[in-house]
């Protein structure tokens, strides 16, 4: 009962804090990103911020409680959302105390918020998994591979705002958004960190579920031939990604193309195999 209410809180303040990044994403007022530190916040920011750390602290609470009534977390695709919501959550935060990126917060919070309530739409009901297959590998598994795929949900984003800001530069329109947009190379460099960051996680992911089919199943691959070749499929796409940022020198617009479709086709992927 306590977890639903910290949940339903959760949905409450990432629904505000959404209306409040979006308010101030549309706003005529604009900061340069390179001034934009937290003490040049405005008092409306400021408590955007603080609404969202509140959201955070609930579904951290939430999660936290779920955790320790299953014994393998993230088997259905309601707490898979969720988690997912709440990883995004904890990187915006980190990126805004550590950067100050007060803009990324407008294009984060609407995706967990999404994340969120499609989750609550799911029956959050134990899985119907063989106890066999209820081990320590599918939690380590299933937590590799949806951080992963956050990772590439961030790589998207910042794909997203660097075609709004090269669009913003080609056509001369030196606005409000402009001047709160980071500049092309910065979004370009963590639209490739953060690509970076996820690949390993996705790789590890598919490794621990490797092991924990050989534990439970005696095969290091599934017999589910499709979920195996939508799982590679994913992986060598990122793969060709980064080789081609690592050799080729795909970086700007290119890059951020590949990072948008790479998510589709990750969601895509990721309810497919739900």
């Amino acid at each position: 009962m306590l977890q639903v209410l910290f949940f339903r809180l959760t949905l409450f303040l990432y629904f505000l804090a959404t209306v409040f990044f979006l308010y101030h994403l549309w706003e005529k007022k604009g900061e340069s990103p390179a001034e934009g530190s937290s003490t040049r916040l405005s008092w409306s920011q400021r408590l955007t911020v603080m609404v969202t750390g509140m959201g955070f602290s609930t579904h951290t609470l939430a999660l936290i409680i779920q955790f320790k009534e299953l014994y393998i977390p993230f088997t259905n695709l309601h707490e898979a959302l969720s988690f997912s919501s709440w990883a995004i959550i904890l990187i915006f935060l980190l990126v805004e105390f550590r950067y100050h990126l007060y803009i990324l917060g407008s294009f984060t919070l609407p995706l967990a918020f999404l994340l969120l309530i499609s989750a609550a739409t799911l029956p959050n009901t134990p899985s119907n998994l063989d106890p066999t297959l209820n081990t320590v590998w599918l939690g380590i598994h299933t937590t590799l591979s949806l951080l992963g795929i956050v990772a590439f949900a961030i790589a998207a984003i910042f794909g997203v705002m660097y075609l709004l800001q090269e669009k913003l530069l080609k056509s001369k329109q030196f606005n409000a958004l402009y001047h709160k947009l980071p500049p092309l190379d910065l979004l370009d460099e963590w639209n490739k960190k953060t690509i970076f960051m996820g690949f390993p996680l996705l790789t590890l992911g598919m490794i621990s579920g490797a092991l924990w089919s050989q534990y439970s199943l005696g095969s290091f691959w599934s017999l589910d031939h499709s979920k195996l070749a939508l799982s590679l499929g994913t992986w060598f796409f990122y793969l060709i990604v980064l080789h081609g940022r690592m050799t080729i020198g795909w970086r700007s617009k290119k890059a951020a193309y590949l990072a948008i479709i790479g998510f589709i086709g990750v969601i895509f992927i990721f309810v497919s195999l739900a």
